[in-house]
């Protein structure tokens, strides 16, 4: 059983940066492939990056390819999330989720394979 905790989000103006986390509990957290999704009022969770268990591998939707970074440290059971140049459309309620098996393609934004959830934290960005 993973436990996830997502933190960090809030109000930021268009262009500025935010830094969601996600904290595991579990000791498994490190066999875990990791993922970021968002869910914007009215609209489908789409998928926004995910990584391998080690890090080696990340994955990131077009939409945010050279705004957002994901990484993780296993030692301390965190996946981060680094938001830069954030646009209005980026607004929506982010959250993390692990699978067990490892995706290639356009398998990493099937939902249907996170098997844990966190409940969410909310990004608004302002224009």
């Amino acid at each position: 059983q993973v436990q996830l905790v997502e933190s960090g989000g809030g109000l930021v103006q268009a262009g500025g940066s935010l830094r969601l986390s996600c904290a595991a509990s579990g000791r498994t957290f490190i066999s875990y492939t990791m993922g970021w999704f968002r869910q914007a009022p009215g609209k489908e969770r789409d998928f926004v990056a995910g990584i391998s268990w080690r890090g080696g591998s990340t994955y990131y939707a077009d939409s945010v390819k050279g705004r957002f970074t994901i990484s993780r440290n296993n030692a301390k059971n965190t996946v981060y999330l680094q938001m830069n140049s954030l646009k209005p459309e980026d607004t929506a309620v982010y959250y993390c989720a692990a699978r067990r098996t490892f995706p290639v393609g356009a398998d990493w934004g099937n939902s249907n394979e996170y098997v844990y959830w966190g409940q969410g934290t909310q990004v608004t960005v302002s224009s």
